[in-house]
């Protein structure tokens, strides 16, 4: 017995064995915690670094370079509106500059100015925003590289051989700085304007109103349909091989490329069903298949996390199986649910592939008037800036990703905002 007893306390593990076990047990919880800290702190920074350099792009796409021409007074505003406006502005913009020696540098002055600026002059004075009866003075827009070149893009003291602007352009544009007659604004235009061949004067307002429509269509088709098919896979359907068939398919679904759907629609809505290319009406067609599966997945997940006693007390007493979803099981599972529905909504405001299978990526210079209208949204508007070979159009091309990434943002907050205000706890 003795014997026994001493060799069951030799085989116990000793005290040290069990600090070294512990102590050992703690530094791979502490290892794991670093790994952990340091991925998150990797994640944080790398997220940082792609902010800060899509808003340093962006900047100069927030600002408008401006120059001031003056004007002589007209007899009256009818003659004012019956003037060549084209004329008056060239007319302006060499007055302020030393003569020129030939028609080559007349022209050269003439080129400071955005293609836009005649329009602008020509809104104002139909507008009456100014007086032409007495000498008036109006700020236009300067050319994309004349933009640039104040802005800092373009350095003067580089090789004339290696900027777009030779010494002649860049002197006659210094001695409007040095006169005063140059200025940098807020450019409001990146919103309220549409796009447009010129850098200086495009705007992001037809693709939001085109992403606009889209949302719209997508959210009228797929709310329904994939809460009708939330309902009845959680609530009604047998449990057999058909439903978990089903059910497969839509986990499937949720996995497939987007492009797959842009075919889809190219091949259903344009060819089969004959609706317009670039229509927000298709594009919203084809979101709304792409973000189904989505919004089927989620809200069968918040159905499913509603007790089942809530379901057992309302047909207690006497609730149908109808009274039972409305007025008990939807309510407590509507957070999750909203969740879901704008988590897809915004899913479908960044695709970009199934919208430029069906066309809506067209030059188009206003904004849709409706679904059936051409039009593009904002994904397409910052592929078709991409695209472009002018200078100017990489500060708007990140502009118009900020754009997109506050709508975004946006989004998400208000799913969280909306499944805190509604969650319950039970």
């Amino acid at each position: 017995m003795i014997e026994a007893t001493e060799a069951t306390i030799a085989t116990r593990p000793s005290i040290d064995a069990i600090r070294n076990g512990l102590s050992s047990r703690r530094k791979a919880q502490s290892r794991l915690k670093a790994y952990g800290l340091a991925a998150i702190i990797f994640a944080i920074t790398m997220l940082g670094v792609l902010l800060f350099s899509i808003i340093t792009a962006s900047s100069g796409a927030w600002t408008q370079t401006q120059v001031r021409l003056q004007f002589a007074p007209f007899e009256s505003v009818e003659a004012a509106r019956e003037a060549n406006v084209r004329t008056l502005v060239n007319e302006a913009i060499v007055a302020k500059l030393p003569a020129a020696d030939n028609p080559a540098q007349t022209r050269t002055y003439q080129q400071i100015l955005s293609n836009g600026a005649q329009y602008l002059v020509r809104d104002a004075i139909e507008s009456g925003d100014v007086a032409v009866t007495s000498p008036f003075e109006i700020w236009v827009p300067v050319s994309d590289s004349y933009e640039q070149l104040y802005e800092g893009v373009i350095d003067p003291a580089a090789p004339e051989n290696r900027r777009p602007l030779n010494d002649f352009q860049v002197g006659a544009f210094q001695t409007l700085q040095q006169s005063g007659d140059v200025r940098s604004v807020l450019d409001w235009g990146l919103i309220t304007n549409a796009d447009s061949r010129f850098p200086e004067l495009a705007g992001l307002k037809g693709a939001i109103f085109g992403s606009f429509y889209l949302l719209v269509v997508c959210f009228l088709i797929s709310v329904p349909v994939g809460l009708g098919a939330a309902v009845y896979l959680e609530e009604f359907a047998p449990k057999n091989r058909f439903t978990d068939f089903i059910e497969i398919n839509i986990n499937n679904l949720a996995a497939v490329p987007s492009i797959v759907f842009g075919l889809l629609g190219l091949a259903l809505f344009l060819g089969f069903f004959g609706l317009p290319r670039s229509a927000p009406l298709v594009g919203g067609m084809v979101l709304a298949l792409m973000t189904l599966p989505t919004i089927i997945i989620t809200s069968r997940s918040a159905l499913k996390a509603v007790p089942p006693s809530i379901r057992d007390g309302a047909r207690g007493v006497g609730a149908s199986e109808m009274q039972v979803i409305w007025h008990h099981v939807l309510p407590l599972a509507l957070p999750g649910i909203m969740t879901g529905v704008i988590i897809g909504l915004a899913q479908a405001l960044g695709e970009t592939a199934p919208l430029l299978l069906i066309g809506m990526n067209a030059f188009l210079t206003s904004e849709p008037g409706g679904v059936m209208d051409a039009s593009t949204a904002l994904p397409t508007q910052i592929f078709i800036w991409f695209d472009s070979p002018e200078r100017g159009f990489v500060a708007r091309t990140s502009a118009a990703i900020c754009v997109l990434l506050v709508f975004l943002a946006m989004m998400n907050a208000a799913a969280i905002f909306f499944r805190r205000r509604f969650e319950r706890s039970w």
